[in-house]
């Protein structure tokens, strides 16, 4: 089980990786071609190769890789989840919906496949089920800044702006230098006219060394909204 989440958090961070292709990606890509083509029934080397597809944006290449992966291993979970994942991105919902099934038939309770399924059910217009499952979702990992993160970003969306801070504040509880659910909580602020509280945040970021021009949208928004 450690192993399994050890890779999951590895290509977890991968999927969710949106820079530009350099070369270097674009020669490691290559690099994993050549193994694999030596060794094609390797499995890890798959999943490494689908990997970098998935970082380059080529989901289709990924899903093949997955799918080969599932013939070998049919009850493989890296690859049932991240089929599920390139699934959901080519717009392959109910596919992607069967693969995170599977996945929780395999590892009952595994915190990425059902977050993963929430997320596509809210994707997917299935809101009551959404929110249902990761409201299940934070009882079950009660210390996970991930968790009320994803319920914040659904509720941000359904413009529940009080619930969605309190959900952001806890997440930054457990993951305090996140930048991520601080600037998401700074939006709640501006839209709620709390500009005080967005500065507040806005200031601890620069203490952080975020860039003050990066967040000029931000103060700009605080300046123009008074």
């Amino acid at each position: 089980m450690r192993k399994l989440l050890i890779l999951f958090s590895l290509l977890f961070s991968l999927a969710l990786c949106h820079a530009q292709q350099p070369k270097w990606m674009e020669d490691s890509l290559a690099a994993a071609r050549e193994r694999l083509r030596m060794h094609p029934d390797s499995v890890d080397l798959i999943l490494k190769k689908a990997g970098w597809n998935i970082k380059m944006g080529e989901y289709e290449y990924a899903k093949t890789e997955y799918d080969h992966v599932l013939h070998l291993q049919p009850n493989n979970p890296a690859a049932l989840y991240f089929r599920a994942f390139v699934n959901t991105k080519l717009g392959r919902y109910n596919f992607a919906r069967l693969d995170y099934t599977n996945l929780l038939a395999i590892v009952p309770g595994n915190f990425e496949a059902q977050l993963g399924l929430a997320l596509l059910n809210d994707l997917d217009n299935r809101k009551t089920e959404a929110m249902d499952q990761v409201n299940m979702l934070v009882e079950q990992f009660p210390d996970s800044a991930v968790a009320y993160a994803a319920r914040a970003g659904m509720e941000m969306e359904r413009k529940q702006y009080l619930l969605a801070e309190y959900d952001y504040t806890q997440a930054i509880t457990r993951d305090p230098t996140n930048q991520d659910y601080v600037l998401s909580r700074v939006h709640i602020y501006i839209v709620s006219r709390r500009f005080a509280e967005a500065r507040r945040d806005l200031d601890l970021l620069v203490s952080w060394g975020v860039p003050r021009a990066s967040l000029q949208t931000y103060y700009n928004a605080i300046r123009e909204k008074k």
